[in-house]
């Protein structure tokens, strides 16, 4: 079993302080960090005194606390400098730029050609966004956080296998770094919105959780004890590529039956064509064809109830292969919540989650599922590049060199006093 050093708890500690700053949404105090953390109080001042030293916090004033000394007030200072966010997705990127408040500052979305999907394709539009949102702030920039589709090695940057552009071993990180001036750090959409979540939405506040994420791949985010679960390979969370339906249908990774190949836009999109092979609904690409199958479902227009009839089939065989595959789930990780997020979930929103509930109440062991709440995603932002962000920030915070010299200077100050 991996043993914590001293470093990997201190920096947990960190992180924790800091979440509890965020978690305030507005100003809080060292003692109220210690009670919502249950770490010391002692501990609590070393980690706030290092964010001071940082310049990631900043304090208010003092605010009076009834009985006893006034307490200083704590927040996050967003002018302390800028973090990226870049959700690469099979069909396009976007890009965020947030302050360390991680208030969105602006944002650009570029397409990506399906012709046009090579390493050096994709680099070049990566490079591209980037330049486009920083513009004349490039120089406050602390760090790039980008959510590569697929398997990725983090540590290294490597693009391990991307299914939708036939990727095997790239080296993004490497091809990107002589031509972007800041630190890179790279995961997939399922770690990078689990960590959105985790930070800044329904992880805030139960240790075991589990996101679904619902686009052109699907899978799931998985923390236990409030800490992300990554596996040895950091591949854990392929959950789209799990059998569902043995022998069914072709799924993107070259098997068959798989989670994916049901609950995907693509599968949605082939559900409807199962369904009706001539629906107008079918007209345009994947992402079109969600959108018109949720507008359908909510308009029972007598000019149009073949279509109207068809998404609601859609919707609740979408919900019945996607309740079976959670209910795999509750049952083998027993969480508290379940949040379902990205493009089929925001289209099809609560009539998906109703269908899937019904489902997933059926195929569930009884207990855990009255445990597990089920939800849509309630961020406001892109969770990809919102979490991608967030790993840009820790990586900030992890900065051995940064924090060793914070601490030194906090001696030499001791020392001199």
């Amino acid at each position: 079993m991996y043993q914590l050093t001293a470093r990997d708890i201190r920096r947990r500690n960190r992180f924790t302080v800091l979440q509890a700053v965020y978690a305030a949404e507005g100003h809080t105090s060292r003692q109220q960090i210690a009670q919502a953390t249950g770490l010391s109080f002692a501990t609590v001042g070393n980690m706030i005194a290092e964010l001071l030293d940082v310049g990631v916090l900043a304090e208010l004033g003092y605010e009076a606390a009834g009985i006893g000394r006034p307490r200083a007030q704590l927040a996050v200072n967003p002018d302390r400098g800028l973090l990226i966010g870049v959700d690469i997705a099979e069909t396009s990127i976007h890009f965020d730029v947030f302050d360390l408040a991680m208030t969105v500052l602006r944002s650009a979305e570029i397409p990506v050609d399906p012709g046009a999907t090579t390493p050096a394709d994709i680099a070049d539009l990566i490079v591209r966004g980037i330049g486009e949102v920083t513009g004349e702030d490039s120089g406050k920039v602390l760090g790039v956080g980008l959510s590569v589709p697929g398997l990725v090695e983090p540590e290294q940057g490597i693009s391990v296998f991307s299914p939708y552009w036939h990727w095997h071993d790239v080296p993004l990180k490497a091809l990107l770094e002589p031509r972007l001036p800041y630190p890179l750090y790279l995961d997939n959409p399922l770690k990078t919105s689990t960590a959105a979540h985790l930070w800044f939405g329904a992880g805030r506040d139960v240790d075991d959780l589990i996101v679904i994420t619902l686009r052109a791949g699907v899978g799931i985010g998985v923390v236990i004890d409030g800490m992300l679960y990554r596996g040895v390979t950091n591949s854990a969370g392929e959950w789209g590529h799990t059998t569902l339906v043995p022998d069914g249908r072709a799924c993107s990774c070259g098997r068959n039956g798989c989670v994916e190949a049901y609950v995907s836009a693509p599968g949605i999109v082939a559900t409807l064509r199962d369904i009706d092979p001539a629906s107008p609904l079918l007209a345009g690409d994947d992402a079109t064809v969600i959108r018109a199958i949720a507008i359908a479902a909510g308009q029972a227009d007598a000019a149009a109830v073949s279509e109207h009839t068809a998404a609601l089939e859609v919707i609740e065989q979408t919900g019945h292969y996607l309740g079976v595959a959670v209910a795999n789930l509750v049952n083998l990780f027993n969480p508290r919540r379940m949040v379902f997020t990205d493009l089929v979930a925001r289209q099809l929103g609560e009539p998906l989650l109703e269908a899937t509930r019904r489902s997933a109440e059926r195929h569930a062991m009884s207990d855990p599922f009255a445990a597990v709440t089920l939800q849509l995603c309630g961020l406001p932002h892109n969770p990809a590049s919102l979490g991608a962000a967030t790993f840009a920030l820790e990586g900030f915070l992890a900065d051995r060199e940064r924090f060793g010299s914070v601490a030194a200077r906090r001696a030499l100050r001791a020392s001199s006093t």
